[in-house]
């Protein structure tokens, strides 16, 4: 497996560029099954998670082309020649669970296997398949697949979330455009990706409103045109780079970031006295002198703190002077990278979900091992500003949600190569 290899950078500079959303493009390609006509997606990040989707979309029928450019892609789903989201396909990502309600709407049959992904808790599918059964769907659960029909079409029906879901929401979401009648979802997600979402089924002749509040109502069609269509920049990208100059005492411009994306987690960083700054392009982070003021930190849905931030945000924290908290209150078990950021010298002491953060620490070079996508990247951030060398293992991880993450580093000064094994 391949190898991340990190040395000490300090004061780094430049710009780094942020990719399309990857959450938002694995909503927005299952929509082409929601049409005869093409769906055409721009900036698209290059990533092992959007290559599997459209190994899945293909699968399905769906024909896939790749621009030039490899950041547009069109898909065709002009027939719809299998109904089968395979084990072998699925097993690789969880996001995979979003053909279902498409199919469904669609061609009024689905069977999807129980998907995979990073182990950092349960994530159960429960909310996808109790928000589609409530709008008519028949569901069995046989040999780990979700076998299911609405031979008569999906019927709109109000349905509240018993907690907050992002992935539930797309999939309700999208089986709803082509539903008979009224759909109200409560309790909905807002991320910006809900809103990217929307905005393209808007384009493509979908009747919806609601969509940034608890409540989106969904009035069904008969059907959806093809559209074009921009994915939003991806805000756990711009957090994770906008940390880079805060551990290292640089300035760097994140190109294509937005405030509104990242409120809370931009409040959190001035908190702890890190300059942050809206530019013409984009925002600028900056950070001048070494005192990092201690911050307590929960996750939230958005607009709250951002869970997939949550252990990036913790290597900030051990260079700050004082005790800071971290409370993950989204997924049980993310406090997994923190055995390795402690063997390179943290002080993290865990009390069921709240992480104790004392510091400064005195970080120093390691073998580590990455356990999911984002304790990868907070690895390579504690690499940053560690003595010596760290050595990250398992970066299959890193691929999935990080494009070119070396060389956007590598741009603003930081001392990474990959190590490829056979």
């Amino acid at each position: 497996m391949d190898q991340i290899v990190v040395q000490e950078s300090r004061a780094l500079q430049g710009s780094i560029p942020i990719a399309g959303a990857k959450n938002a493009c694995l909503a927005l390609m299952p929509l082409s099954l929601l049409t005869e006509e093409p769906l055409i997606l721009t900036n698209i990040p290059r990533l092992s998670d959007i290559l599997t989707m459209e190994v899945l979309l293909e699968s399905l029928g769906t024909q896939v082309t790749r621009y030039n450019d490899q950041a547009t892609i069109s898909l065709s789903s002009r027939r719809i020649s299998k109904h089968l989201a395979h084990y072998d396909i699925v097993r690789k990502m969880r996001a995979s669970i979003l053909v279902l309600g498409p199919l469904l709407a669609r061609a009024g049959q689905a069977i999807v296997s129980l998907p995979g992904g990073c182990a950092i808790g349960a994530r159960p599918v429960d909310l996808h398949l109790a928000v589609l059964e409530a709008l008519g769907a028949r569901l069995d659960l046989q040999d780990g697949y979700v076998r299911a029909t609405a031979s008569r079409g999906l019927i709109g029906e109000t349905f509240t979330f018993p907690i907050i879901s992002v992935g539930a929401t797309a999939n309700a979401v999208m089986a709803a455009t082509l539903a008979k009648g009224t759909t109200v979802l409560k309790n909905a997600a807002q991320e910006p990706e809900i809103l990217d979402l929307v905005a393209c089924l808007k384009a493509m002749g979908a009747q919806i409103t609601g969509e940034g509040t608890r409540t989106i109502v969904i009035e069904g069609v008969d059907s959806l045109s093809g559209a074009r269509h921009e994915v939003v920049a991806d805000r756990i990208e711009l957090g994770t780079y906008m940390l880079v100059p805060a551990i290292t005492q640089g300035s760097v411009e994140l190109i294509g970031g937005r405030r509104n994306l990242l409120a809370d987690f931009c409040r959190k960083l001035e908190e702890a006295d890190v300059l942050v700054t809206e530019t013409p392009r984009g925002i600028t982070v900056s950070k001048e002198d070494e005192r990092i003021k201690p911050v307590d930190v929960t996750t939230a849905p958005f607009p709250g703190f951002p869970t997939d931030l949550q252990a990036q945000m913790m290597v900030l924290l051990c260079r700050a002077t004082g005790v800071s908290r971290i409370e993950e209150k989204i997924f049980e078990n993310r406090f997994m990278h923190v055995p390795e950021l402690v063997r390179m010298g943290a002080e993290i002491s865990i009390h069921g979900g709240v992480a104790k953060v004392t510091g400064p620490a005195k970080l120093r070079g390691a073998p580590v091992m990455a356990t999911d996508l984002r304790a990868s990247m907070s690895l390579i951030l504690a690499g940053l500003v560690a003595q010596g060398e760290t050595i990250v293992n398992r970066v299959y991880h890193l691929d999935r949600g990080y494009e070119q993450v070396e060389q956007k580093l590598r741009g603003v000064g930081a001392k990474i190569m990959r190590i490829r094994n056979k």
